[in-house]
């Protein structure tokens, strides 16, 4: 995989000794390793309940639902758990029903992990999902935005599922959190920032998971676009679109 430096050169013209302004593309693709998960106390439980080896056997029913606002490590966790336990990662947007045909003839594993559970299109897909599972008697963990019991279903027995599907929350980040987020999202991009323009930034934008996650991306991409370090001048410009986007 190219790394941001050897970007940088070739966007720089580096072999035609030219100075180029073209962002060549760079396929970062985020680290969900057991290690690269940030502990703090807003998701102590969820570890508790997902990390455990020993906690899925007391899973009521097999099942766990972690919950939470974007941002909050829900997707991490999630990966963390199915590579412990070699179960495929389903994304919930796009599960249909032939998906569940397929998933299940090919077999071969004892867990299941569903990602953005409460964005399923089609409740009877869900329902087929979570009642296979139940009768291999599988364990199942999924993530969504809000406690399974709170999601808009109308099929009773979904909805009977759901109620008695286990749930931990996860909350929002502290302080000390988003920063070492930060950090670290800066060095999985191989970005060198000085930390008074880090500290700088992180007064400034909005408490959340995502917009730290998405003002590393910007800082990455404009920086790659125009060949500059990350100054506190490029921050500020790149800070103001994401607040301006943001803004009701």
């Amino acid at each position: 995989m190219e790394t941001n430096e050897a970007a940088r050169q070739a966007a720089e013209g580096v072999e035609g000794g030219t100075s180029g302004q073209i962002a060549l593309p760079f396929a970062y693709r985020p680290r969900f390793g057991r290690s690269d998960f940030v502990a703090a106390p807003s998701n102590a439980a969820a570890r508790g309940w997902v990390l455990d080896a020993e906690a899925v056997w007391r899973w009521p029913e097999g099942r766990m639902a972690l919950w939470g606002e974007g941002g909050t490590g829900k997707t991490h966790l999630l990966s963390v758990w199915a590579a412990r336990h070699g179960a495929p990662v389903v994304e919930g947007s796009r599960l249909n029903e032939r998906d569940v045909a397929d998933l299940f003839s090919e077999g071969g594993f004892r867990a299941l992990a569903l990602d953005n559970a409460d964005r399923v299109r089609e409740e009877a897909d869900l329902l087929h999902l979570v009642n296979l599972v139940r009768e291999r008697r599988m364990a199942l963990l999924m993530a969504g935005r809000a406690a399974p019991a709170r999601w808009p279903v109308r099929l009773p027995d979904l909805a009977s599922r759901l109620r008695a599907t286990a749930s931990v929350p996860i909350g929002q980040a502290e302080e000390d959190l988003l920063r070492r987020l930060f950090l670290r999202l800066l060095a999985e991009r191989q970005m060198v920032v000085a930390q008074p323009v880090t500290e700088w930034v992180l007064r400034r934008l909005p408490r959340n998971a995502g917009a730290i996650r998405e003002m590393a991306a910007r800082l990455d991409q404009t920086a790659l676009a125009s060949g500059e370090k990350v100054t506190r001048a490029l921050a500020a410009s790149v800070l103001e679109a994401l607040l301006a986007e943001e803004a009701p």
